[in-house]
This record gives C-alpha cells, structure tokens and sequence, in this order.
C-alpha cells in the first residue's frame, strides 16, 4: 500500500466515548514495550507518528491512527506493565475489551509477541481473551532482528504451543531493523478489508 497520508486523529482515554468510524479498522495488541509503536511507524514509513518510548507503559490510550483517510490503525494499551496499579491495569482491560465488543468497523487483530522468550499469562490472556471476542488474532513475532536466524522456526514454534493456536493462525515475523515481515503484514491487511468488502 502507497501511504499518502497518516496522522493520529484521535486518542481516547479511560472515559472517552468511542469514535464511530465508517473506514476499516486495524488494532495492534501487545504487552508494553513490545514493540506496537516501531510497527506502526515500519508499517507507515514514518520515523516517530506512533511514539517510542524506552520506558514501558507509554501507551494508556487507544490512538486512532487515520491512513490515507481509508484506513484506521487502532494502537490499544500496552497491558501487563507492573509498575502501575492493578486497579489502572483493570481500566486498560476494560479499554481495550470495550472496544473489541463496540468497534462494528473492527476487521483484523494483530497480537504482538517477543520472538525471543515464550508468551507470558498476560499474552495468553489476551490471545484468549480476542479469540472469545469473535475474532481470530493474527500473530506478529517482534524483535526478529534479536535471535539468530537458525532460532525463528524453533521459536515460532514456542509462540503458537504457548498460546495454543492451531496451525491455521497466521504467525509473522517482524524486524523494525531490516523491515522483514513488512510486505507480509501489509498484505494480511489488505486482504483483510478486502474480504470485508466483499461479505
């Protein structure tokens, strides 16, 4: 996809009223520090539009990401961050599950994972928690660029029996260095509002 244009249009906190989009929505899962914002900005040839931070937790909103003004990238709350409260830590939940019930716009969930180490509870949660929400999580393996390429296979192999997805979920590696699972990404994303389109 040729990104023409990309700009966080709106952000939504704990209390906020949920925007009623018309264009398809994408959202981005992933525990904090995982890597959501480097995606984004690889996926959108942008330096710095979604913010990276060193310091995990940075994300307490869900930002709606306007692409090409066709397209909605949704970036939900980084979850399973200790240095906050447990009762912040339910609010995130809530944010994040009142928006997989509410969005009718909601097409893809892409569920971000660390290559290097097996999926914690909170991951496995979250991957659980989407499936009952009605929608089949793709999975992207970040930080790609950290292992050796011999470890990929045996590692994605971790992922998927840790979180017990079948071998029809879609596991994606993805490097922010090199960009390596990019066009992969961007074509599960089309084909996803294509699909959309078409039901």
């Amino acid at each position: 996809m040729v990104i023409k244009s990309a700009e966080l249009e709106t952000v939504c906190g704990i209390t906020s009223k949920l925007p009623e989009n018309t264009f398809p929505e994408i959202a981005f899962a992933g525990k904090s520090n995982v890597g959501k914002s480097s995606l984004i900005n690889g996926l959108l040839n942008r330096k710095s539009l979604a913010r990276t931070s060193a310091s995990p937790g940075k994300t307490q909103t869900i930002n709606f990401y306007n692409i090409n003004k066709n397209l909605y990238f949704v970036d939900l709350p980084g979850y399973g961050y200790a240095k906050v409260s447990q009762e912040i830590r339910n609010k995130w939940g809530k944010m994040i599950e009142r928006y997989l019930h509410a969005s009718t716009q909601l097409k893809a969930v892409l569920l971000l994972v660390d290559i290097r180490h097996a999926p914690g509870e909170n991951d496995v949660t979250m991957y659980n928690w989407i499936v009952a929400n009605g929608y089949e999580p793709v999975i992207i393996a970040t930080k790609l660029d950290k292992i050796k390429r011999s470890q990929k296979d045996k590692n994605i192999k971790v992922i998927r029996e840790t979180l017990g997805c079948g071998k029809e979920t879609k596991i994606i590696p993805f490097s922010a260095v090199s960009k390596q699972g990019k066009e992969e990404i961007w074509n599960l994303i089309e084909d996803s509002i294509q699909t959309s389109t078409v039901d």
